[in-house]
């Protein structure tokens, strides 16, 4: 029975509190707090002389000339593969060919003197090929390209010696003339 006598209690504060949120609500505003500003000085500077003026020629850009002095590209035993120590080199005689797009290069196989004669001068022309193939597949032209094979004709170091032979297996580039 309690209950009935609390019960028009409950509305009445439940009708209260509706009343207080509905009542607009006045903003506190605080008192304007008065600023002083205090404007710094600054140091004195001394002037700088200003510079002598310089005559205003348009610097070219300086333009690096190609080294074609290319190392040796090498080979493995009895094969067109080429080593993957020469992909580096590769790579650098890239970027020195697209210094100047117009000018032309032979590339020139070598094999060692193992072999026939037949053998080797396929050899050579297959792994001038190789290169060949390497500098267009990175830009190069091929217009600007031409590989020949010389066997075992032109040897850098003797036949005698797995490192000599080692040094045969090779593929030089030379500018064309």
């Amino acid at each position: 029975m309690n209950i009935k006598k609390t019960y028009p209690f409950v509305i009445l504060l439940a009708v209260f509190v509706s009343m207080q949120a509905c009542k607009s609500k006045k903003m506190a505003v605080q008192p304007n707090a008065v600023v002083e500003t205090v404007k710094k000085e600054e140091p004195v500077k001394e002037k700088e002389p200003e510079p002598a003026p310089v005559d205003e020629k348009e610097e070219e850009p300086v333009v690096e000339k190609p080294n074609y002095n290319f190392k040796n590209i090498l080979f493995e035993f009895d094969s067109g593969v080429l080593k993957t120590a020469s992909y580096s080199v590769l790579d650098q005689i890239v970027r020195e060919m697209k210094k100047d797009p117009s000018v032309k290069f032979t590339i020139n196989g070598h094999a060692s003197l193992e072999g026939s004669a037949e053998h080797n001068m396929a050899l050579s022309v297959d792994r001038a090929n190789a290169v060949k193939l390497y500098l267009v597949n990175a830009g190069i032209s091929p217009d600007n390209l031409t590989a020949q094979g010389f066997g075992a004709t032109k040897p850098v170091a003797t036949n005698e010696t797995e490192e000599g032979r080692s040094q045969n297996r090779r593929v030089e580039i030379k500018l064309s003339r």
